[in-house]
């Protein structure tokens, strides 16, 4: 259903380096890369995550109320995912752990202010 999502920034070198060493753990690769936009994903079955410099040339901002949530394997590949990011310079939106029955997740914003959560069902 879905086929991609895109997120805006205003560093595209530092955030392309920021999500090539996140999608390295979670098994993604860079699939396309241009001028103004990079896409990442694992192959050509499954949705693809992209950061972009605007297209209308203004400055990235976040969404309000709009979160993008990345599928790990394991609790502990959600530890890692986030300990990474936060290492990087992502700030923390919520530690890992449960949230619900099942549902062991973690959150966390970009370079941008952008909102991610990295997550496991088991």
């Amino acid at each position: 259903m879905i086929g991609y999502t895109s997120l805006g920034t205003n560093d595209l070198a530092s955030a392309a380096n920021f999500y090539d060493t996140l999608f390295s753990l979670l098994g993604g690769k860079r699939v396309f890369e241009f001028e103004d936009f990079v896409v990442w994903g694992k192959d050509d079955s499954e949705p693809k995550f992209s950061i972009h410099l605007p297209y209308d040339k203004n400055t990235a901002t976040v969404g309000n109320g709009v979160m993008v949530a990345l599928t790990a394997e394991s609790k502990i590949l959600v530890k890692s995912v986030y300990e990474t990011a936060i290492s990087m310079g992502a700030t923390c939106e919520g530690r890992p752990g449960y949230r619900m029955d099942g549902f062991y997740s973690a959150y966390f914003r970009d370079l941008d202010g952008n909102k991610l959560n990295v997550h496991v069902f088991e």
